[in-house]
């Protein structure tokens, strides 16, 4: 038995105790230590680089890690097995992925503005924004010799004469608090309620004179990233905010080897409890200190995510997502409740899944396209969605089609070799000189923050910004030199961004060639499904009213940028809209308005959904996108101008 140490650049350690041959990321994901494992650990991205500092590790030499750096130390954690008492250092970048929980600062009038925006344009399309909780005050009389009714018929006779309703439910929770607050407040109490027309079910019971909130948890579950909100069921106010790194990360990047790892012994409970127990649980926990709240106090959730995300976090078996025919367990349920999965909330808090319409078009597609508002509209509206997968949809009042891409994790910064989720320390917007070469960035974080590495908007912005200025050429390879652009050994080339003197990190923040190739299959996958898509409805770009992108990869997309590298239409500028994280703001219309969640249920039956693999195009498309910004120039001809 050998005592194994991690170390973090803030001076945290976490120590534990392994086998000899035992797996070193295996150790850290047992330790729960956040080292990022993209591919899962089968050595194919080289992101779970660590730093030996002391002690031994049996660790085989690869391609990711060159002979000077392995003089210095570094190592795959996913090829290095314990052979004695070890030390590593797991430099920000490795971790980067599991940021630090960001709770928002709501005093910041646009953390909540397309909130209120949301709520305004889901009324003005008539829909209210009322839902079935609510407070009622409620007297008996007591109990006496005479009367000998016990003490939970009586509160549901009451209710029901109250509400002309014919059945009330008063679930354990509520039984073991009833003599107490019956007795203490005299048999005047209040009780959170969820109403309907021929039903009562009872959340909670308080004493008369106390004040009582009705909460609501929204969250968006995805791939990569989790977001939250708490609301204020009665009127829709924001009372929290907060995102974290999805737990799930460190068994891999993308949903296909997070359904393998749940294959093996343990891990439908390992991915469960990894988005709950290590993400969401925590997220709710700060939230409700930063409110001012009981965990108890909320009594409705809404999630919004994709097929495979919903059945992990249901721990549910998500197998026959990736196998042929494709068939998910369910694609819409009313029958979880925070009990069922672990939720720290009210533990009869009943649990609204956004509708999935696909197997890898799910429930945050149809929350966000709830909200982008081209149901509403008589234009034709495309809606992007950028993430772990690209999803879209096309349409307008009349009808909707829907697709989704494997665009894989390069929007959110995986499969990028400085690749990081919009957290502090993530360059989210760079612009570079073309004379001089010299890169002009903005960071995520406060004043001062160094930069650590890109996030998705970073990147977008750097590639179009070294093929506008001559530095890379259409097929992403360097063709200019000059102190920021280095060649390897092999003779691959990159561009740094931040030398490490100036770095967060312990390396330079840079991106290669590589790196510019991966991105370039991304938004390939987005292009080529948009024209695949359009195609097949006898329809072309020009057609296009309306673009409205959605995606938490950074504070904003510059669309010019995204227009330059191919990755959007070369449509005119003003067409596009940015509408931010567009499965919370849809999870959190869904939480407040029990129309607006039946409007959701009615879209995703509406909406027709295209498998592109079975598309014979698509992969013809799919090619000619993979070059900046398309081998067919005339698709782009503003972009040829400028």
């Amino acid at each position: 038995m050998y005592k194994v140490t991690f170390a973090f650049e803030d001076g945290n350690v976490v120590e534990t105790f392994a086998n000899t041959g035992d797996n070193l990321l295996e150790i850290a994901r047992e330790a729960n230590v956040a080292i990022d494992a993209p591919c899962s650990g089968n050595a194919s991205c080289g992101k779970c680089r660590v730093q030996l500092k002391s002690g031994e590790l049996d660790s085989k030499k690869t391609l990711h890690i060159s002979e000077e750096e392995y003089q210095e130390g570094w190592r795959l954690a996913c090829v290095s097995t314990v052979c004695a008492d070890v030390t590593v250092l797991v430099p920000d970048i490795a971790s980067a992925y599991k940021s630090r929980m960001k709770v928002a600062d709501l005093s910041s009038k646009g953390e909540i503005a397309i909130f209120e925006n949301v709520k305004s344009d889901i009324e003005l399309a008539g829909i209210e924004l009322t839902n079935s909780l609510d407070v009622v005050d409620v007297k008996m009389s007591p109990p006496s010799l005479d009367d000998t009714m016990p003490d939970n018929e009586r509160l549901m006779r009451a209710l029901r004469k109250y509400l002309n309703i014919s059945r009330v439910r008063i679930p354990y929770s509520v039984l073991r608090k009833l003599p107490n607050v019956l007795r203490d407040n005299d048999f005047a109490v209040k009780c959170v309620v969820r109403t309907t027309p021929d039903d009562m079910f009872v959340y909670d019971i308080f004493g008369k004179d106390e004040d009582v909130l009705i909460g609501g948890l929204a969250i968006d579950i995805g791939t990569t990233t989790v977001s939250a909100l708490i609301i204020n069921m009665e009127n829709g106010e924001i009372l929290a905010k907060a995102s974290a790194g999805n737990g799930q990360i460190r068994y891999g990047a993308d949903v296909i080897n997070r359904i393998i790892e749940q294959q093996k012994p343990g891990g439908t409970n390992r991915l469960q409890r990894a988005v709950i127990d290590d993400t969401i649980n925590p997220m709710i926990q700060e939230m409700c200190k930063k409110a001012g709240i009981s965990r108890n106090s909320i009594y409705r959730m809404c999630v919004a995510a994709n097929s495979t995300m919903n059945h992990l976090f249901a721990g549910i078996n998500a197998d026959p997502l990736r196998m042929e025919p494709y068939i998910p367990a369910f694609f819409k349920t009313n029958s979880l409740f925070a009990s069922d999965v672990g939720i720290a909330i009210n533990p009869d808090a009943h649990i609204i899944v956004a509708p999935n319409i696909g197997s890898y078009v799910g429930g945050d597609i149809t929350a966000g396209t709830l909200v982008s508002m081209i149901w509403n509209k008589p234009e034709f509206s495309l809606f992007i969605d950028l993430g772990t997968n690209g999803e879209l949809v096309f349409g307008n009042s009349d009808f909707m089609m829907s697709c989704a891409c494997s665009a894989g994790p390069a929007f959110e910064g995986g499969d990028i070799s400085c690749g990081m989720r919009a957290t502090d320390g993530a360059i989210e917007a760079c612009t570079i000189d073309k004379e001089t070469m010299e890169p002009t960035y903005k960071i995520v974080g406060e004043p001062g923050t160094k930069p650590i590495g890109l996030c998705g908007s970073g990147i977008i912005d750097i590639i179009s910004e070294l093929y506008m200025c001559g530095i890379i050429d259409p097929k992403g390879k360097f063709i200019r030199e000059g102190k920021r652009i280095r060649h390897d050994q092999y003779g691959m080339g990159s561009y740094v961004i931040a030398f490490e003197e100036e770095a967060g990190s312990v390396k330079d923040v840079e991106i290669t060639e590589v790196d510019i190739d991966n991105f370039i299959r991304a938004k390939g996958a987005i292009f080529s499904a948009i024209r695949t898509m359009l195609g097949s409805l006898d329809f072309d770009v020009s057609m296009i009213d309306h673009v409205y992108v959605a995606g938490g990869i950074g504070s904003g997309i510059n669309m010019e940028n995204a227009v330059n590298i191919g990755m959007f239409p070369d449509v005119p500028l003003d067409k596009f809209h940015y509408i931010g994280n567009s499965s919370l703001s849809g999870a959190y219309v869904m939480l407040l308005s029990t129309k607006a969640e039946k409007k959701t249920y009615e879209l995703a039956s509406n909406m027709t959904y295209m498998e592109l693999s079975t598309v014979p195009t698509y992969m013809d498309e799919f090619v000619g996108s993979c070059f900046i910004p398309h081998t067919d120039t005339g698709l782009f001809p503003n972009v040829k101008q400028r």
